[in-house]
């Protein structure tokens, strides 16, 4: 598949602000830091579309992206960023909560997890979550480029070999690097693989 339009749409701070729409919706989500702005810009060809900053935790409320007119890209606010305070924290979390397990058009949540790292207590704590909760996701190994081929295969089969404790089979998964392209077509013809 080939973004040729996307368009920012609107922003909110709980569900029942959100677009109301039938057409198909991929979520974005991931610990603060681990590249999700840098990715949903380089999936669409638009290096300006969602804000990436310096200090993470920039994300605080749910981002609607039209793309092509039909479907959207929703970029959600990132969890686990030690200097957000207790009430943001909680309130991060409600709006994650409630968009995941109530959003009737969501196909697919994206779970960003950065390739270089060991598998993290709070990403093994959300993958979990989604499975309780039977919520589609595939998980997106982000920052693919840090590490030698080696480094990241290695690093990628002991995070699988945590995830079997948990799932009975592994989710679909993809490698990515948003600097040097790489895993772009993938995520896009497993996206466009549910497009009309």
């Amino acid at each position: 598949m080939i973004i040729k339009t996307a368009k920012f749409l609107k922003s909110s701070s709980k569900l029942s602000e959100c677009v109301k729409s039938h057409l198909p919706e991929f979520a974005f989500i991931g610990r603060s830091n681990v590249g999700k702005s840098s990715l949903i810009n380089m999936l669409c060809n638009n290096y300006k579309l969602a804000k990436i900053s310096a200090s993470p935790g920039k994300t605080k409320l749910i981002n609607h992206f039209v793309i092509n007119d039909n479907w959207y890209l929703v970029d959600l606010p990132g969890y686990g960023y030690a200097k957000t305070s207790k009430v943001q924290k909680i309130e991060f979390e409600k709006i994650i909560i409630e968009y995941c397990s109530k959003r009737d058009n969501l196909v697919c949540l994206f779970v960003l997890i950065d390739s270089r790292l060991p598998l993290q207590q709070i990403d093994a704590e959300f993958l979990q979550w989604c499975g309780e909760k039977e919520i589609p996701f595939s998980i997106v190994y982000t920052k693919a480029d840090k590490n030698s081929k080696n480094e990241l295969r290695k690093n990628i089969a002991k995070i699988e070999e945590k995830l079997l404790l948990v799932f009975s089979e592994l989710p679909n998964s993809f490698i990515t690097s948003s600097e040097k392209n790489i895993g772009k077509d993938e995520l896009l013809n497993f996206i466009g693989g549910y497009i009309q």
